[in-house]
């Protein structure tokens, strides 16, 4: 687990609100405004003739864009000129605006100095914002044991944020000693403030049992309590347990909720598997348009497996129109993603010019993707290599390694189809046959074995070793 925190949320605070009701200057009552507009004038004269207070509530009002127009240079200027008079406050503030880089360029070794006065002048927000600098080093060196002090220091008054991070240094032994139990203490209390990143790893802490015993019932809860508040990890996880039916009854239409809740707000891994649950009618009705669209919008957004599953529907016309070249073009940026099954699609691509064109180089292209597709356990692009090796189709003709990859298919069960186990076992008889060590009895044994069914195919290549 990675500490994780919104600077902007974070770092991007206000440290006083204006708590009464009334305008400062003319005592007028408001039910929402606590300024009028007439009176900013006299609190604008009040800061040029250097009263502290006013200078520094005036940059509050540019920063915000109350009653007057949001103005970031004019509130950093004012923060300035707020520090330079001597209000304490405003310190804070002042190393916001230089942290965020609005009003002024960002500068992060000033921000840390703005940090460290705010917190030697009592100012307690800024403790939070000084451990996040040590420990990310930022505007200073990376100390993780002067974040873990700072940390501890402003659990007292910073909320939720200090609490989780300082659960993530128990659990990850940074600044301190690793501590489990301590992690969950922090984890918890952090969840109990409305933290969602804590909810998620306090919902894992009761999944693993660190820190706490293993309870199934509790990691559930707050795995959903964290996804309610828009956790992204939550609510990814939460769609998962729904379509599994784990550590839940499944409940496919709480997962496919889950997957368009989080594909709607731009995560590829959601929009991929939102597009599935189209495809397949999982807890929803079967829409291969739709399908397509969220394939599309993830295989755009990075998602190796909709690129695949995007060529897919391009060369079937699943959802779209039948488009081979860009069937080709998303099995190509597939493969360039990773993407192990889009290997062996490639090479079938290659070699009989399917959405590209068929020549003797792309033979030792197709003949290289399947050997990566083979070497990467894919079933199809095993076969397809041996056949390779069998043929000297993009490579020189080698029985034995066409053999070789005919026994790992076997021997690895990945036999799936009748239509597999037919093409090892014709491509055994062929090399027997062509190696002259075939009898009529041994391919009638072969046959006999092929009849008891896919799972008996690990016989077949130990007959065919005990014949050879």
């Amino acid at each position: 687990m990675e500490t994780e925190f919104n600077e902007s949320n974070i770092l991007d605070k206000n440290t006083d609100t204006i708590n009464t009701k009334n305008c400062l200057y003319c005592n007028t009552i408001f039910t929402e405004k606590l300024w009028c507009k007439e009176c900013i004038n006299s609190l604008e004269k009040l800061a040029e003739n250097g009263d502290k207070e006013a200078m520094y509530s005036l940059a509050i009002f540019y920063n915000n864009g109350e009653e007057i127009e949001r103005n970031l240079e004019k509130a950093f200027y004012w923060y300035q000129k707020a520090v330079e008079n001597g209000n304490e406050k405003a310190l804070f503030n002042l190393a916001n605006s230089y942290y965020n880089g609005e009003g002024t360029e960002k500068n992060l070794e000033k921000a840390f100095h703005w940090y460290q006065k705010a917190v030697e002048n009592g100012v307690k927000e800024a403790m939070l914002n000084l451990a996040i600098c040590y420990e990310n080093g930022k505007g200073t060196e990376k100390n993780l044991e002067k974040a873990f002090y700072w940390y501890q220091k402003a659990v007292e008054n910073s909320g939720e944020e200090a609490m989780f991070n300082l659960a993530i240094c128990y659990e990850n032994g940074e600044g301190t000693e690793k501590n489990l139990d301590k992690a969950f203490y922090w984890y918890q209390k952090a969840a109990e403030n409305g933290d969602k990143a804590a909810m998620f790893n306090l919902a894992n802490s009761y999944y693993k049992g660190e820190g706490i015993g293993t309870n199934s019932e509790k990691a559930f809860y707050w795995y959903q309590k964290s996804a309610e508040k828009n956790y992204i990890k939550a609510m990814l996880y939460l769609a998962i347990c729904y379509k599994n039916g784990k550590k839940t009854e499944e409940n496919l239409e709480k997962a496919f909720y889950w997957y368009q809740k989080l594909a709607e707000n731009g995560n590829k891994d959601a929009m991929n598997n939102l597009a599935i649950c189209y495809e397949d009618g999982e807890g929803t009705e079967k829409n291969l348009e739709k399908a397509f669209y969220w394939y599309q919008k993830a295989a755009e957004n990075g998602n190796e497996g909709a690129m695949f599953n995007s060529a897919i529907c391009y060369e079937n016309g699943e959802g779209t129109e039948k488009n081979l070249e860009k069937a080709f073009y998303w099995y190509q940026k597939a493969v360039e993603n990773g993407n192990k099954d889009a290997m062996n699609n490639l090479a079938i691509c290659y070699e009989n010019g399917v959405g590209t064109e068929k020549n003797l180089e792309k033979a030792f292209i197709a003949f290289y993707w399947y050997q990566q597709a083979a070497e990467n356990g894919y079933t199809e692009a095993m076969i397809n290599l041996a056949i390779c090796y069998e043929n000297g189709k993009g490579t020189e003709k080698n029985l034995e390694k066409a053999f070789y990859w005919y026994q790992k298919v076997a021997e690895n069960n990945n036999v799936n189809t009748k239509n597999e186990a037919e093409c090892v076992m014709n491509a055994i008889n062929h090399i027997l046959i062509t190696s002259g060590g075939a009898s009529n009895a041994i391919l009638n044994d072969f046959n006999k074995i092929f009849q008891i069914g896919l799972v008996k195919m690990n016989l077949l290549i130990n007959l065919f070793k005990k014949h050879n």
